[in-house]
């Protein structure tokens, strides 16, 4: 990654940046599920390669920049994060819940004032839902988003009369919302289940295509 990045190395490598990679780390993370999700042993190996390349990638580029860091020193704080966030292995520390544990050394770490800091806001929507609530609830905070869920719209009554409009867009927000309230509620990951079924749905397309030719 050092010689192609480097003068001399490869011209589109150089002309990366950290924002114009962001597509190809995104992909190459979608890409890593499929091929775990799936079985795909071999798939797996590879796009494990492809997703450390963007860690290499991004690294090398830091590496020239006002505050440059390293591969190493990424390496280096993730260590001893690892550490410093796991004091049950590393520090002899009684623990008697680990999720709670965790929370409150990443709420020190971050100085974090409230459970929704850190949720990226460029996940797809369903696991975003279902990471909000995940926090809230471990924040204490699920009744709140109980009565928020069960709180009526003020334009509930208009759905029956406009099939596409706002308030029919929000009541499918809710219902889609509450599945995700259900799933998490069961310890099901929402994502993964529409994955799967997805999954499914395509294969039975691409059977029809097949029998259609």
């Amino acid at each position: 990654m050092d010689r192609l990045y480097s003068p001399g190395g490869c011209p589109w490598d150089r002309e990366q940046t950290h924002g114009s990679l962001v597509r190809y780390l995104l992909e190459e993370a979608h890409e890593l599920a499929d091929a775990i999700e799936t079985g795909d042993r071999a798939g797996m190996r590879e796009e494990l390669g492809d997703l450390l390349l963007q860690v290499l990638f991004h690294a090398r580029i830091a590496s020239e920049e006002p505050e440059p860091f390293t591969v190493d020193d990424v390496a280096a704080d993730l260590a001893a994060k690892l550490v410093r966030r796991h004091p049950h292995v590393f520090a002899d520390a009684e623990v008697t819940d680990l999720h709670e544990q965790w929370d409150a050394i990443k709420k020190a770490e971050k100085q974090r004032s409230s459970v929704l800091e850190g949720i990226s806001s460029t996940q797809g929507a369903l696991a975003r839902a279902q990471k909000v609530l995940s926090r809230a609830g471990r924040g204490g905070l699920g009744d709140a988003v109980a009565a928020a869920l069960a709180a009526p719209s003020d334009d509930a009554g208009s759905v029956a009369h406009d099939d596409a409009g706002p308030a029919a867009q929000e009541a499918l927000g809710r219902e889609l919302l509450a599945l995700v309230a259900r799933a998490e509620a069961s310890g099901l990951d929402a994502e993964a289940a529409l994955r799967g079924e997805l999954r499914r749905v395509e294969g039975a397309i691409r059977a029809a295509e097949s029998a259609r030719a």
